[in-house]
């Protein structure tokens, strides 16, 4: 829901080519993964991670993937509240859906009704202990992601037609410095959208013909961009420059059709829906990792009733309390964007290459692993750099 926004920075052409390119980089570096565990009979990035460098690449494995899907959870979380409750942005209030069909009550306010999914929708989708438990709503998940797509679409091509939209920019509008380097902030959340790694070895351990893993990678991930260059530049369409950050708050306007305010609840509410259905999905990795850092030696976690349920409730105290305090997904994007993403993604995947365990590395692949670790730190150091400059430029306008 950030994709928008990183278009609006971006313009429509610079913006729909880093989606593209951040996909060529993530078949390169899937393709890596698969490859070295092939030839070494591993089937999972931990355990490829642990034969490369030891326990600690393992932990560093697992410390990444807790900290991205952390992030990942609170930024669904935040979506919700943004959608059910309503935000204020810039000073200017958005409203959600409860308080455009009831009014403002202190039952609908951002704490009471995340408090209320939580206790009475995540908790229990993720009480599941096998992830194959959660097959249908995966499924169901996927649709109403398409359903948001192509509501999104209609509208603004409806809109086109008729020539009530602005024309988008093509390309950044610069005024000096400090516009170049916010432009990279926009590179962790593009980074963070294409993050799977850690789920690339149980899909290629379920196939009886482990040659398709590449066909079916380079499928799936050119389906994911379709949808999130469709996403971006529709929704950057419709709304232009007042595209927000959470660009689903941006429906509770007048989307200037018929039945608007119908269209506004149907899209916000399938992909609030959508959000709730794939919050168990990533929090099911989460969980699994966190048990695996903490407890190295313990039994499975899925045996262990008492600290299965101890994990699952802290994390959801976390993950609700964070919700509450982070005032947009944009902020939690770029920590975790920056940071464990571009590691779990990128520079792991690239320094196994580079030391070449098993001897398959070509000369081309070990270029494009250094290109990777390149890329991946100049521009997410960058963006971490912007990114504290507005915070503490920010922080000093407000004293």
């Amino acid at each position: 829901m950030a994709l928008p926004a990183s278009i609006k920075m971006l313009g429509i052409i610079p913006g729909i080519l880093m989606i593209i390119l951040v996909a060529l980089l993530t078949e390169a570096s899937i393709d890596m993964l698969v490859r070295c565990s092939h030839e070494g009979k591993i089937t999972s990035y931990g355990w490829l991670m642990g034969e490369t460098f030891g326990q600690w690449g393992r932990i560093a494995l697992q410390a990444s993937v807790v900290i991205n899907n952390i992030g990942m959870m609170i930024v669904y979380m935040i979506i919700v509240g943004d959608v059910l409750s309503g935000t204020s942005t810039s000073g200017v209030h958005h409203r959600g859906i409860f308080e455009g069909w009831f009014g403002p009550h202190l039952w609908n306010s951002r704490p009471v009704v995340l408090l209320a999914t939580t206790l009475f929708v995540f908790a229990p989708l993720v009480s599941f202990k096998r992830l194959d438990s959660l097959r249908y709503t995966s499924a169901l998940s996927v649709a109403l992601a398409v359903v948001f797509v192509v509501i999104t679409a209609g509208i603004a091509i409806v809109r086109l037609i008729e020539g009530t939209v602005e024309i988008p920019k093509l390309f950044p509008e610069l005024d000096g410095t400090n516009s170049i380097w916010e432009l990279f902030t926009a590179v962790p959340v593009v980074v963070t959208a294409y993050i799977c790694h850690y789920n690339v070895h149980s899909i290629d351990n379920e196939l009886e013909d482990r040659t398709q893993t590449k066909p079916i990678v380079q499928t799936s991930l050119a389906l994911c961009s379709s949808v999130y260059i469709a996403t971006s530049f529709f929704a950057y369409l419709l709304f232009g420059e007042g595209t927000l950050a959470d660009v689903l708050a941006n429906f509770d306007s007048n989307l200037h059709i018929p039945f608007s305010s119908v269209f506004n609840d149907v899209v916000r509410v399938s992909y609030v829906v959508h959000i709730m259905l794939v919050f168990p999905i990533v929090f099911f990795a989460l969980r699994l990792n966190l048990d695996g850092l903490l407890f190295p030696t313990a039994r499975h976690i899925s045996r262990d009733n008492r600290r299965f349920a101890i994990i699952t409730g802290s994390l959801l105290a976390v993950i609700y309390l964070a919700a509450i305090f982070i005032p947009s997904i944009w902020d939690a994007f770029q920590f975790t964007g920056a940071t464990a993403a571009v590691l779990i993604g990128f520079i792991f995947p690239a320094m196994i290459i580079l030391r070449d365990p098993y001897g398959i590395a070509t000369k081309r692949d070990k270029i494009l692993a250094v290109t990777m670790i390149v890329l991946a730190v100049l521009s997410n150091s960058v963006a971490l750099y912007s990114d504290a400059l507005n915070i503490i430029f920010h922080r000093k306008v407000e004293a």
